[in-house]
């Protein structure tokens, strides 16, 4: 079957009934329209899922990017269109990753208007001529999308500029993020329109297409999907800032795997989604995941590299030798260190001018000495920053070379007209030094190129009067804040806001030995060289690959509205519990077990009290009066608590501190499950738990009779869960030899006697009750967190053993829809009580017509 989408195209193109070609895939022409084409499909074919099997088979990368990597421009004699490929463009160069056997389609806009009346015949051309499909956008909308939402909100913040007045990036507009959202929209139609869902793969790049992703899961559950941000990612204090925080990061966790330039910028992340979605991630075998409503979300950390051949190419161009040959007269007997940059706020030009003028008038030898070449490329913002730059930087260099300049002498030359590549290209070669002072960038390949243009060729070191058979050397000075930093390890490292510390990096790179910069030079050389574009490109599909692994092992379901849109993807026998199933198996039962956990199944979870109200012990009552039930809760509360709070059900049994405690009914004695010789751990891990209570502002101890447990519930997140990690290790190793388990749950670390867990309870519970001959033929197990799924192991263990009936109807069931030993899940408390009140009322209708002599019941709590 092919998938709909792309039968639509092809009924379309050629107005009948779809075929494919095995030896040769054609393309269907694109409908610029914005919209699905399903409205067109019969009604026969009105369900899209990504389960269908597909006839087409071919791997295929379907790679998204805001501007297509193509340049146009219009003929004057025809008015017709030509196009070539743009061969700076990241989104081509990484197709040299993707091997051969990789078919790759470019979804995007086009970086020139095309009228209304021409976009069918572009887009057919595009599409059949470079498997381009262009989004073709309205200029008032990518106005409001570009130089709106993306670069007047997303693009400053994510360089940490906060918008504190109208004059500093401006005040939130709504109708920008709605036309952002628009934008995204309409893109994700073109991704319908060529998308084999399950085969392809897709990649989108960048901040402008965040909430792409939630688009593409919400028509395809099983969707492929990466994303890689190629700006910096804010700290949370900075992120939090934003009115629609939530959204993004809920549309990024639709893919299966984002890609970041360096820890830094994943781990912002990873704390926004701590803070913000409560979300954890765990490292695993080098990988770093999320665990997103059953969905493993993956990071990956990876710099991009640069297309080497095509730096090498303009290298061995004769414009290129020429022009080094030319800047070498032009520069004779002066060092050159180099700066490229665009003109905008955070490349730091002006605090690279400052900077050599500071070096200047510290070492005064080197006026007419050293030159500063700056390239200050067009700005891809506008506005009102962007002249600032400008100005103040025409400003710094008129007073630099007034001060320090002679006659065929300035001290820096500032380059603000456009260069051909191989004009660019002959600077680096001449370059002793390249400047990188951006005070906050993505990631920043210019040095990446500089150390390759420095390698050079055999007709470059002629030209520059050089021995072949002699290292090469190279300085770079970069600012910490760039993303190709980490990688560098050999450049000097500035804080571009110390003027001195960069004056004196400057200086360093001037007077180090030859050999330095030979080692330096080497060390850049061989990393740049071995992670080139594609070497990220093809490690990225890689993990893509790895990451969507599992997508046919799982059942994918869509839950929530608009953007909160996410997919729940779960084991082929995790499903819901049905009301109407429970209440059958209840009905035909006779001795009936039930456990529960009390704060999500009687109490509202985001209640500051947690005492029971009526309604849980009326619904608690009304269970254990039924003759056929045995109800039990099992509580991490101590029994002091549980007996005030339950004094009034007498029938009800209490496992309390997780199942140490237990207590049969009312008015029988509390009995301990294991024999525990002495406590005499107690007096050495509370002094070590006070210690971290002390120095963590919202922790509290909890003393209980079995147990010690710290809390970090109300403390901040991220020291909390340092500090937890840190007091897990020094308990770890100061009870090493005490018959202890130390672990950590949800913003807890516990400290409790070996072999004590929740699933003790069900254990007990059925060997009572088997040896009372009452073998259960009914079990209801309900729990939320990780120290539940004990006793979910135990029931489904038991119905292959012999303590329960051989037709016993098991039900263990979590709440809320996440990974989980349990078979079953219910979504919440309301829902709970519901069954609840169905199960009681259909107890208390039995026992008019039949009563008997009494069981028991259980529930549980976290």
């Amino acid at each position: 079957m092919v998938s709909r989408s792309y039968s639509n195209l092809l009924d379309l193109a050629y107005g009948g009934t779809p075929t494919l070609s095995q030896e040769k895939k054609r393309f269907p022409r694109v409908a610029t329209v914005p919209g699905l084409l399903s409205e067109v499909e019969d009604d026969n074919c009105n369900s899209v899922s990504s389960d269908a099997p597909s006839s087409v088979t071919q791997e295929r990368m379907i790679i998204v990017g805001n501007q297509l990597p193509l340049r146009a421009h219009q003929n004057t004699d025809d008015e017709g269109w030509c196009f070539s490929w743009d061969e700076d463009s990241l989104l081509l160069q990484l197709k040299d990753g993707l091997g051969e056997d990789v078919e790759v389609i470019y979804v995007g806009c086009l970086k020139e208007e095309v009228p209304p009346n021409e976009q069918d015949d572009v887009a057919q051309t595009l599409l059949e001529t470079f498997k381009c499909v262009p989004a073709f956008l309205p200029p008032e909308l990518f106005t409001k999308f570009y130089h709106g939402f993306c670069k007047q909100h997303l693009w400053p913040l994510f360089h940490y500029m906060l918008p504190l007045s109208p004059d500093l990036g401006g005040r939130f507009d709504r109708s920008l993020w709605q036309a952002y959202v628009s934008v995204n929209k309409i893109f994700a139609d073109k991704v319908m329109e060529v998308i084999n869902p399950d085969d392809d793969y897709v990649w989108v790049h960048d901040y402008h297409l965040m909430v792409l992703p939630t688009f593409l899961r919400k028509r395809f559950n099983r969707v492929k999907l990466g994303f890689f941000l190629h700006s910096p990612f804010p700290s949370s204090e900075i992120y939090r800032t934003l009115p629609v925080r939530e959204e993004l990061l809920r549309a990024l966790l639709n893919s299966d795997l984002i890609g970041f330039h360096t820890f830094d910028y994943a781990r912002h992340f990873l704390t926004c989604c701590s803070r913000m979605l409560g979300l954890s991630y765990q490292s695993k075998r080098g990988y770093i995941g999320l665990e997103y409503y059953g969905r493993t979300v993956s990071i990956k950390i990876l710099p991009v590299g640069i297309h080497i051949g095509q730096l090498q190419s303009v290298l061995n161009l004769p414009e290129t030798e020429s022009k080094v040959a030319e800047l070498r007269n032009k520069f004779r007997g002066q060092t050159v260190m180099l700066g490229v940059d665009d003109m905008d706020i955070f490349k730091g030009i002006s605090l690279k001018l400052l900077a050599m003028e500071q070096l200047l008038m510290q070492h005064t030898e080197n006026a007419g000495q050293v030159v500063l070449v700056q390239i200050a490329n067009p700005a891809r913002g506008r506005g009102r920053d962007v002249e600032e730059v400008r100005s103040e930087a025409y400003a710094t260099v008129k007073r630099i070379n007034n001060a320090f300049g002679r006659p065929g002498y300035d001290p820096v030359v500032l380059i603000d007209t456009p260069l051909q590549f191989y004009e660019r290209i002959a600077y680096y070669v001449i370059a002793e030094c390249c400047l990188v002072t951006a005070v906050r960038d993505g990631m920043n390949l210019i040095p990446y190129e500089y150390i390759i243009c420095r390698q050079g060729n055999e007709k470059l070191d002629q030209t520059l009067g050089l021995n072949p058979l002699e290292p090469k050397r190279s300085m770079l000075v970069v600012s910490e804040f760039i993303g190709c930093s980490p990688s560098l390890s050999g450049a000097i490292r500035v804080n571009p806001w110390n003027i001195d510390a960069v004056a004196d990096a400057m200086d360093s790179a001037l007077i180090l030995s030859e050999a330095e910069k030979q080692l330096r030079h080497e060390k850049h050389y061989r990393y740049v060289s071995t992670h080139d574009v594609a070497y990220w490109a093809r490690s990225f599909l890689q993990d893509l690959e790895r990451a969507c692994g599992d997508h046919l092992r799982k059942r994918c379901w869509g839950i929530g509205f608009g953007l909160g849109f996410r997919v729940v993807a779960m084991d082929p026998n995790f499903r819901k519990l049905s009301v109407e199933h429970i209440v059958a198996a209840y009905k035909r039962t006779k001795n009936r077990a039930i456990l529960l956990d009390y704060d999500s199944t009687l109490l509202l979870t985001s209640s500051l009290s947690t005492i029971p109200n009526v309604e849980a012990v009326g619904i608690l009552n009304n269970l254990c009066r039924d003759p056929k039930n045995v109800v039990f809760l099992v509580s991490a509360k101590d029994r002091k608590t549980l007996t005030e709070w339950f004094s009034c059900c007498e029938k009800l049994g209490i496992a309390a501190e997780n199942g140490y405690f237990i207590r049969p009914k009312h008015d029988a004695d509390w009995e301990t499950c294991i024999s525990v010789p002495d406590f005499d751990w107690k007096q050495i891990a509370e002094p070590v738990m006070k210690l971290y209570t002390e120095t963590t502002d919202g922790s509290a101890i909890e003393t209980k009779e079995s147990s010690l447990v710290w809390n970090y519930r109300d403390a901040d997140p991220d020291f909390g869960f340092c500090q937890a990690k840190e007091l897990l290790d020094h308990l770890e190793s100061v009870l090493a030899n005490e018959p202890v388990l130390v672990k950590s749950g949800q913003h807890i670390v516990e400290v409790k006697p070996q072999g004590v867990n929740k699933g003790l309870v069900a254990e007990h519970l059925l060997v009572t009750m088997k040896q009372k001959g009452m073998l259960p033929d009914f079990v209801l197990c309900i729990g939320d967190d990780r120290s539940d799924e004990d006793m979910f192991e135990v029931i489904m263990r038991a119905t292959a053993g012999p303590y329960l009936s051989p037709v016993a109807d098991v039900f263990a069931c979590t709440v809320g829809q996440k990974c989980s030993k349990a078979k079953y899940y219910v979504e919440d408390r309301t829902e709970i009580l519901r069954m609840f009140q169905v199960l009681a009322n259909a107890s208390e209708h039995a026992s008019k017509i039949a009563p008997r002599p009494s069981n028991r019941a259980i529930i549980d709590r976290v």
